[in-house]
């Protein structure tokens, strides 16, 4: 099976695989440091807990190995300052993926999001079969919206969702970029 590089350089920016023995400390001090910026979006901060994040990162492993769910962490000028994801949902078919990502405040309008989702594209085009990558978005969450906006995504589909998270409108917005759209990146992914 065809799998994303476990570690992606971009100059100053890092993406890396997580490492569920060594990484826990250091990414609950980041997801503390941002319960207040991500609560408005992020369903799970309401049940934030060492526990949990702990479990999380136990299961990153499961997902690489399974080819449903590649897990990153952002490293910025060598700290940790967010995460990122490359996966394919239950209700997405084989030749999609979804791209999705998280930000500390301190990192937020730097393009960091931007270049990190940049690069999740271009490993889900290594993928065999992919044609396409969504991001999904609540539609009043701005900030998360420009990252495919600046992509070239396209509007694909609006849809009805349950809200979660306390800023959410019950609307999620769905960008597209396909594989054509893509166009030098997707090549050069291959």
């Amino acid at each position: 099976m065809d799998l994303p590089q476990q570690v992606i350089e971009l100059d100053d920016l890092t993406l890396r695989r997580f490492n569920g023995e060594t990484d826990l400390p250091e990414l609950l001090r980041v997801i503390e440091e941002s319960l207040e910026h991500l609560r408005p979006w992020m369903a799970w901060v309401a049940e934030h807990s060492p526990a949990k994040t702990a479990d999380f990162l136990a299961r990153r492993a499961e997902g690489w190995a399974s080819g449903d769910e590649f897990t990153y962490v952002i490293v910025l000028n060598g700290a940790f300052v967010g995460a990122c994801w490359l996966l394919r949902r239950d209700d997405t078919p084989d030749n999609g993926r979804e791209i999705g990502y998280w930000l500390h405040p301190a990192a937020t309008g730097r393009g960091v999001a931007t270049r990190a989702a940049r690069a999740l594209v271009a490993q889900a085009f290594r993928l065999p079969g992919v044609d396409y990558v969504e991001v999904v978005h609540d539609l009043a969450n701005r900030a998360s919206g420009a990252v495919p906006a600046r992509l070239d995504f396209t509007e694909h589909l609006r849809r009805p969702a349950e809200r979660l998270a306390p800023a959410e409108t019950g609307e999620d917005q769905i960008g597209r970029l396909t594989r054509h759209q893509a166009g030098d990146l997707a090549a050069e992914a291959c």
